[in-house]
């Protein structure tokens, strides 16, 4: 994939997969760190402070993860990804007593270029282990779904960028089912079933 320039200010798509689409979570404790080092690497360093980033929803899946972020600062998410993923895999190798990578390449990066699209990207990534089919979305303990709900907090997303944007919460989980039911057929049309 080309190399998208990063602007502040805009929203951006980004995911990856396991090498091989294996496991990037194994148990509850690697979901734990990985979101331990999501937190801690989106702060920036003293002096200045604040964050590289704002996120605005997130989905981690037995072997890949999305997030949809706002740089905040300039090369913001280059700097977050490239120590989140360089953190996570060697925690990842020294406990699993592996060596290599562990993600599928370079993190793939998509800008949401108009307001439909972050609200799709939103409900698609909070929906995300409905649509795999893993659970239920609501019920998901490592989507921001539940914190969009009002289920948990989860103080690290920004949901009301996309949450003003609808009359209440209830418009949104319905847009939610809408977007899980599009991408579950787009899924069934890519692999050639009716």
């Amino acid at each position: 994939m080309s190399r998208l320039k990063r602007q502040i200010g805009e929203y951006y798509h980004i995911y990856n997969r396991g090498v091989d689409k294996r496991s990037i979570f194994m148990d509850e404790n690697d979901y734990k760190r990985f979101f331990r080092m999501v937190r801690e690497f989106s702060k920036v360093e003293p002096p200045i402070g604040g964050s590289t980033l704002e996120f605005v929803c997130y989905c981690l899946n037995p072997n890949h993860f999305h997030f949809l972020l706002k740089q905040t600062q300039d090369r913001g998410i280059e700097k977050f990804m490239q120590r989140l993923g360089t953190g996570y895999t060697m925690y990842f190798n020294q406990k699993y007593n592996r060596s290599g990578s562990l993600f599928e390449g370079r993190y793939k990066i998509r800008w949401a270029e108009d307001n439909s699209g972050f609200l799709w990207l939103s409900a698609y990534i909070n929906s995300n282990p409905e649509i795999h089919q893993i659970t239920k979305a609501n019920d998901y303990q490592w989507s921001s779904y539940s914190h969009y709900l009002d289920k948990k907090k989860d103080g690290i997303c920004k949901k009301e960028d996309v949450l003003s944007q609808f009359k209440n919460v209830n418009e949104y989980q319905d847009f939610v089912q809408i977007v899980v039911q599009e991408a579950r057929f787009r899924k069934k049309e890519i692999r050639g079933f009716e």
